[in-house]
Parts: structure tokens; C-alpha cells; sequence
């Protein structure tokens, strides 16, 4: 295995861990959320919808992660690197999501974009659980729920 592939596959496995976290940790407001509706009358509806749009913004970043894995994956079953990117590049021009660019991007440029997707999961993440705690101090009251 080279070192491009190894970069590749490690890319994909990272995408792959970290999309399934978050989706898994934005599903944790809406588990716990409903369970605590019950006590003291939950929250205002206009909160829930504005979670729910980030939970939904999230998972959709999610699915794009994911969908990113499996590209760098194709990309390192491949014995060199152009053949690799040619091939992702062919793959997204069939389906008709990218036009073929006359110098495509190298390996590392698609690992940094798909890292700056990542940082926009976590972004959207960290506003869905933060308006979560917001509304579940403002139905407590400040106080602990046990």
C-alpha cells in the first residue's frame, strides 16, 4: 500500500467515524427531549423548531461525510494516485454533480474541503445541543431536574 493510499483510506475512515458520531450525538436531544417534556411543561415550540433545523442541517452534512468516505475509498482501491482521482472525478461527472474540471484537485486539497465540511458539522452540532441546554434550563427553571 503507498502513501497516498494509506492517506486515502485513513480520509475515508475519519469521515466515516465522524459523520456517525454526530448524527448519533444530534439523535441524543431529540431521545432525551421528549422524555423531559413531561416536567414542568417543556419549551416553546419555536425552540423546537429551530433544533430540529440544525439536528437537520447536521444530518445532511452527515450523509455528505459519508457520500466523502466512500469517494476516498473508490480513490484508494487504485494503484496511483491519478488513476484514483480520475476515476472519483468520472464517478461524480456520470452522476452529474461536478463538471470535469480541466486540472482536477489532488488528494490533499479534497481531504482539506472535506474537513471544512466536517468543521461545519461540529459548528451545527454545537448550536443544536447548546439550544437544547438552553431549553432545558428554561423549563427547569434553574433547577436540577432530580
Amino acid at each position: 500500500m503507498t502513501q497516498w493510499n494509506a492517506t486515502a483510506s485513513a480520509a475515508a475512515r475519519n469521515l466515516g467515524r465522524n459523520s456517525i458520531f454526530c448524527g448519533l450525538t444530534a439523535l441524543l436531544p431529540l431521545i432525551v427531549g421528549p422524555i423531559t417534556a413531561g416536567y414542568r411543561g417543556f419549551a416553546p415550540s419555536l425552540g423546537w423548531l429551530l433544533m430540529l433545523v440544525f439536528y437537520i442541517i447536521v444530518l445532511a452534512l452527515a450523509i455528505h461525510l459519508l457520500f466523502d468516505a466512500l469517494l476516498f475509498r473508490l480513490a484508494s482501491s487504485y494503484e496511483t494516485e491519478t488513476a484514483g482521482l480520475a476515476a472519483v472525478d468520472d464517478l461524480l461527472s456520470r452522476m452529474q454533480l461536478r463538471k470535469p474540471d480541466r486540472t482536477p484537485p489532488g488528494l490533499e486539497r479534497r481531504i482539506a474541503g472535506s474537513r471544512r465540511i466536517v468543521w461545519q458539522q461540529r459548528f451545527a452540532l454545537t448550536i443544536c445541543l447548546v439550544i437544547f441546554a438552553i431549553l432545558l434550563l428554561d423549563a427547569t427553571d434553574g433547577q436540577p431536574l432530580c
